[in-house]
């Protein structure tokens, strides 16, 4: 009698035998999978059932399309979700992230955004980082960072606090000195001994003008903004909102109870 198994979608059983190949070596890590003609060729499917399958496996984390390139094989799994607390640009590319290129570091008062998300009274001066991920096929997001009031991170994380002090004296073009690093990745290098804990918010949106000229992109073009909050304890010390228009590399998220 046969068995009671389910059998597998025809795109699920090519994407395993796609991945097997990439396990045992046939596509190592780093290699550029052949052309669609000649992949579809290789393994006797149809061009549509391979580019289905070749989606799936880029959306998990097993292929990077890079322009001019191709897909190729990552050289590692991408790491693990925002829970972990990771600097965005570790988090995109499989941990090979992009470049952090910093286009403002300035004071500000606070927006609905940040009175909401970092509890900042109405006449406070909150840091403001904002920085493009650049990577080889160009801009993949845009960055948005906020730090709590310097006086609740003296009380609360004073080693941020200093931190940030030093990058805003760094030299540098008026509006734009500072490290060529986030501001989240400035405050964990500042919290070894610091408990964080953070919440991430995800939101279907459009990029519009501003942010489309800053990321090369149409400003119809589609976009996830994911929204994040990292506190000590139960005082928020960052907020920040991250645009990844289409295109951009592949955000792996872990959920948990």
């Amino acid at each position: 009698m046969a068995g009671s198994g389910h059998r597998r979608r025809p795109v699920v059983a090519l994407y395993e035998r796609i991945a097997d190949a990439v396990h045992d070596g046939t596509y190592p890590p780093g290699s550029t999978l052949p052309s669609e003609p000649k992949l579809a060729a290789e393994l006797g499917v149809s061009r549509p059932a391979l580019r289905e399958a070749l989606l799936l496996l880029q959306e998990d984390g097993l292929l990077t399309v890079r322009r001019g390139v191709g897909r190729t094989v990552n050289a590692s799994p991408p790491r693990r979700g925002f829970e972990h607390v990771q600097p965005l640009e570790e988090l995109i590319g499989g941990g090979t992230g992009p470049r952090v290129r910093a286009l403002l570091r300035t004071l500000e008062e606070p927006t609905d955004f940040t009175t909401q998300h970092l509890l900042a009274p109405a006449r406070a001066e909150l840091r403001f980082w904002e920085s493009v991920l650049a990577g080889e096929a160009g801009p993949a997001a845009l960055c948005h960072e906020w730090a709590a009031a310097d006086e609740v991170l003296d009380r609360v994380h004073p080693a941020f606090a200093a931190a940030l002090r030093e990058c805003s004296s760094a030299p540098g073009t008026p509006g734009t000195a500072g490290p060529a690093s986030s501001m989240l990745s400035v405050l964990l290098g500042a919290s070894r001994e610091v408990a964080l804990n953070a919440h991430s918010g995800i939101t279907a949106t459009l990029l519009g003008r501003r942010r489309g000229e800053q990321l090369d992109r149409p400003a119809d073009t589609p976009a996830v903004l994911v929204t994040q909050v990292v506190r000590v304890g139960d005082t928020p010390v960052l907020a920040a909102k991250h645009m990844l228009p289409t295109g951009a590399p592949a955000l792996p998220v872990l959920q948990s109870r």
